[in-house]
């Protein structure tokens, strides 16, 4: 029986390693053709004769993150199927890449069991959707986000907002300084007055918040 080929794709290399023990831990129906560390090096590995069957993608991915990849290969190649498997489990992030076509969404700490039975879905259904993931797009859909005038909006300076969107980078505090030409103590104040601003208590807060109100771009298609 012709086994079905995958391709790992994700910047995170102890991940991946992890991901083919699940794999190897399933049974002996797949094969992993390549690994990729974003959707760059995925463009330059894949076999255009002898594509993968499916894809195990993240989001977070440097110089071509999980939303651009998936538009590239549903331009290149719309046959793809990808299985997004990814610690972000924040509900536009979801919806975003379930309307972008993807075949399923799993958290990264996923048993071997459950991975399995998504690929199995994958390949006999062309779908595998958990009643959560599944909850997320039906509430998505009833309840569509609106913009309340009435909330005063966030005043966010040029300094913050380069702040921000430098703080969704892998980039360190000190790195990002060094990028702003600034002092780790000014950084430290963007930072600061960001928290008590936004209401978050995290970088992860910082991101979500640039996340959601566009202040990076996640490489959708504008169509």
């Amino acid at each position: 029986m012709k086994r079905t080929t995958l391709a790992l794709v994700d910047d995170h290399r102890l991940f991946r390693r992890g991901l083919m023990s699940l794999i190897d831990l399933i049974n002996d129906e797949y094969e992993i053709l390549f690994e990729a560390d974003n959707g760059l090096d995925l463009q330059t590995k894949i076999d255009p004769q002898n594509p993968p069957d499916i894809y195990l993608m993240d989001v977070n991915m440097p110089d071509m993150d999980g939303f651009a990849t998936v538009n590239w290969l549903r331009e290149n190649y719309p046959l793809s199927k990808v299985l997004v498997v990814s610690m972000i489990e924040n509900e536009e992030i979801i919806v975003k890449m379930l309307k972008l076509g993807v075949k399923g969404y799993l958290c990264k700490d996923v048993e071997p069991q459950i991975l399995g039975e998504a690929l199995r879905a994958i390949k006999n259904k062309g779908f595998y959707y958990t009643d959560y993931i599944t909850g997320k797009l039906v509430h998505s859909l009833q309840f569509p986000e609106t913009n309340d005038s009435s909330q005063p909006a966030i005043q966010i300076s040029e300094k913050e907002r380069t702040f921000l969107k430098l703080a969704c980078s892998e980039m360190t505090y000190n790195e990002i300084a060094s990028k702003m030409f600034l002092s780790p103590k000014t950084i430290d104040g963007y930072r600061n007055s960001l928290f008590e601003k936004l209401e978050v208590k995290s970088r992860v807060g910082l991101v979500l918040f640039a996340i959601k109100n566009g202040y990076v771009d996640l490489g959708l298609d504008s169509k």
